[in-house]
């Protein structure tokens, strides 16, 4: 008897340092997933261009494809890498979080270039010449699982250098749940978004009562509405982001002083309001130009990508210089 009370303790012990671990992943997975805010409403905003001018049946199948993408993508590709940076060359990953900083800011950048500047788009082009569907749909499955990876590169990279584990298995599973956490959010967001004014067309046609048939008729208006609102807020959080990163990024490497002017002129914007304001004008003071340094340094490299980098790696790879 004394045998089986002493086990019944050892696994009662066992149990509550397990529990303990969740709790310590959970919360590190929290704490990650909150630092990658930016980048996830992003991805949010870009991926349900993949679903357009696809017939209704064919768009959840599409997203279903992308996110098991984009779950291969951060579990089985990039989970190890970054483990293996965090606990072998840790002095990479700041270097690797400001080079995805540079990709976000020209990103953001690029966006707004051709918000202004309006042109011909060789995807769209492209996608006119292809004539058979099925090949369309693995063309834009396969763009999108490719732009997911370097999305999904950056949010474990901002996730690693976030989390603050005790161990490497913690580590380990607050970055796994964090990278499955993540595509849920987007993926099941953007699925809700592109069905929505199906649904909503449903509603319109078949609605019972005269408010359900006018809420189908709004849900049908407001989609379009909503799509660009998402793409602004992703192209300023991008921006934001990425500039944050840089910024962040020269202060570990010792370059502090532009942080220090940020911080500063952030100090004095949020002090000519009320006190009851202070700390939400200070962050709104400093994001603001984190996007404005993002936004000139995207600029800066726009010509550099589209250029030179880009047709270096079409020369390299074989193949288009976009992607």
């Amino acid at each position: 008897m004394s045998g089986l009370l002493a086990l019944l303790d050892d696994v009662a012990a066992i149990a509550k340092v397990a529990a303990t671990s969740v709790d310590d992943i959970a919360a590190a997975a929290g704490k990650a997933g909150t630092k990658t805010a930016g980048v996830i409403i992003d991805d949010a905003a870009v991926t349900p261009k993949y679903v357009h001018g696809f017939a209704p049946a064919r768009e959840l199948p599409i997203i279903w494809r992308i996110a098991r993408g984009s779950i291969f993508n951060k579990i089985v590709l990039l989970l190890p890498v970054a483990m293996l940076l965090a606990n072998f060359a840790p002095w990479l990953i700041t270097p690797l979080l400001m080079l995805g900083g540079g990709y976000l800011s020209f990103e953001g950048a690029e966006k707004i270039f051709h918000a202004l500047f309006p042109h011909a788009e060789p995807e769209i082009e492209k996608d006119m010449s292809v004539r058979d569907p099925g090949r369309l749909e693995e063309q834009k499955v396969k763009g999108a699982i490719k732009t997911d990876f370097i999305l999904s590169a950056e949010i474990m990279t901002i996730a690693l250098a976030a989390v603050e584990a005790p161990n490497v298995w913690i580590q380990a599973g607050a970055l796994a749940l964090v990278g499955v956490g993540v595509t849920v959010a987007v993926y099941g967001s953007v699925g809700l978004i592109v069905k929505m004014d199906d649904v909503g067309l449903y509603f319109a046609r078949n609605g019972r009562t005269v408010p359900g048939r006018a809420l189908g008729r709004w849900l049908v208006r407001a989609m379009p509405v909503l799509m660009r609102v998402l793409s602004v807020i992703g192209t300023a959080a991008m921006l934001w982001v990425g500039g944050s990163i840089i910024v962040h990024g020269l202060e570990v490497l010792g370059f502090g002083w532009l942080g220090h002017h940020i911080h500063d002129l952030a100090d004095t914007a949020a002090h000519t309001l009320p006190a009851a304001w202070l700390a939400a004008a200070g962050w709104i003071a400093a994001a603001a130009m984190y996007g404005l340094f993002g936004l000139g340094l995207g600029l800066v490299l726009i010509p550099l990508v589209t250029r030179v980098l880009a047709p270096l790696w079409a020369r390299v790879s074989g193949g288009d210089a976009r992607h």
